[in-house]
């Protein structure tokens, strides 16, 4: 009796919902937007076309990527008056690791841990992925198993340069005479050079409006070599980190808390050492290493106006260099690793990790969540990062930057997967922003001859140790 009285309930209550006009169809889509902060530079704009032309989310909502492009010297600043302000604007950001630490513990970004932990998909992403962009883009505490952001464009600093200048055969001749090796050619000859072939070829190199360079008389002043030396945001530490631990230094490493300490250690003799060893090159720069003034920005204009025959800088800016539209030497360009430091293990070529993740916002919806995950699943999948790195971009999954078509799609591509190896992040905690300005302060005070490298370190170790003894990071 209870059985039939059951169905029949089921069956009126049925009969009221189709009488109701309502049906068990499936749910209605959704308008879902997206609004991600991003710099404004080629990998996020190819991103944003990507999408725009391929995307077709698996939901079946409509979803819109909303991206609001903010000029790179700017965005630190806005995204942190955005996040600050309680205004809410952004669900997603594009942000520097250096910056994890504050905003995950002002409560701006999402932890992803359960998302992660229940989905295949974004296991299999974190898997494929290369160790070092995994521990810099994705965890705070920095190399814990606590995760936070995905790869945008990763990134890393290579070797730009000239081959009609290096090649040209009374250059060759020339610097042979001098130096008694052979000037570098091809990228695989150039992939060998140490920090003393690179301060050769700057001495070489330098030149004077009206001397000769490949036979021809010049007409502006011409400079053999060039790296990032900007008092601005990391527009020196990001070299000086290069120096450092290539001769064997150390920053003060937050994964050792509270037991770490920067006296002793920022300012140690190997520091001192690579310190003045990257000083002794700026002589052989373009005015602006002298005063502070020799940002990414400026490197890459410069370069780009065909002033040097070589600069070290972020694969980010290189398809402006290749593109005959915004260079003067786009068919004139090859590219190369880094140089290193000899050792007896061979050419030692640390370096800072570039690039940036992407995040979520703790405040999201949970349908915003879903779909920017699944946004996320679709931008680190093979098909769209091989698209992304045909159009410019790099990618971090083994998978795709192994593939041996992969070195076809840009020329530095060729440097891409021997790099990754030797990058190296620094600071993710809060406190990272009042050390750095401190620390881009004095290496300022050194490159401008205020004062010398000793004195330089010492007065960022001492900054240094009382800023997070204060903060409670260390004893």
């Amino acid at each position: 009796m209870k059985l039939k009285s059951r169905l029949t309930s089921g069956l009126a209550a049925a009969c009221l919902m189709l009488g109701a006009g309502l049906t068990m169809g499936p749910a209605a889509a959704e308008d879902v937007t997206l609004k991600m902060a991003v710099p404004d530079w080629p990998p996020t704009h190819i991103m944003k076309d990507l999408f725009d032309k391929s995307y077709k989310p698996k939901s079946g909502n409509k979803v819109t990527l909303d991206v609001d492009f903010i000029p790179w010297p700017d965005y630190y600043t806005r995204l942190n008056a955005s996040l600050t302000s309680g205004e809410k604007k952004y669900n997603m950001a594009v942000s520097d690791s250096q910056w994890l630490g504050a905003f995950i513990e002002g409560g701006y970004y999402l932890n992803i841990n359960k998302y992660v932990d229940a989905d295949p998909g974004l296991q299999a992403v974190f898997k494929d992925l290369h160790p070092a962009v995994k521990a810099s883009y994705s965890t705070y505490p920095y190399k814990s198993d606590q995760l936070y952001g995905f790869p945008q464009m990763p990134d890393l600093v290579v070797n730009y340069y000239r081959k009609d200048v290096f090649c040209d055969p009374t250059e060759q001749k020339n610097f042979m005479d001098k130096y008694k090796y052979k000037l570098p050619c091809t990228p695989e000859e150039m992939d060998q050079i140490t920090w003393d072939n690179y301060r050769d070829f700057g001495e070489f190199f330098k030149r004077k409006k009206g001397e000769m360079l490949m036979g021809k008389p010049l007409d502006d002043d011409f400079y053999g070599v060039e790296f990032q030396v900007g008092k601005g945001y990391d527009f020196f530490t990001t070299s000086a980190y290069e120096f450092l631990w290539q001769h064997g230094g150390d920053i003060w490493d937050e994964t050792k808390q509270p037991n770490a300490h920067a006296l002793g250690v920022i300012n140690s003799p190997e520091a001192v050492k690579s310190f003045d060893h990257l000083l002794s090159f700026v002589k052989y720069f373009p005015p602006e290493g002298t005063t502070g003034n020799l940002d990414i920005f400026k490197t890459d204009e410069l370069f780009r106006a065909g002033k040097v025959a070589s600069n070290l800088e972020w694969i980010g800016f290189a398809e402006s260099s290749i593109t005959p539209a915004t260079s003067k030497v786009a068919d004139k360009i090859a590219f190369a690793q880094l140089p290193g430091l000899k050792t007896d293990k061979g050419i030692e070529r640390w370096s800072v990790i570039g690039g940036q993740p992407f995040v979520l916002m703790t405040w999201n919806s949970d349908i915003q969540n879903k779909e920017a995950l699944d946004f996320v699943k679709w931008w680190l999948s093979k098909d769209t990062q091989i698209a992304y790195a045909k159009a410019g971009g790099q990618s971090a999954l083994k998978s795709v930057y192994t593939e041996p078509s992969y070195v076809t799609f840009r020329p530095w591509n060729r440097t891409w997967a021997e790099s990754l190896d030797w990058q190296k992040d620094f600071w993710h905690i809060p406190e990272f922003f009042e050390l750095l300005t401190e620390q881009q302060e004095e290496y300022t005070k050194a490159v401008t001859g205020q004062q010398d490298a000793k004195t330089t370190l010492d007065n960022i170790a001492n900054f240094e140790e009382k800023t997070l003894k204060e903060a409670g990071r260390i004893k």
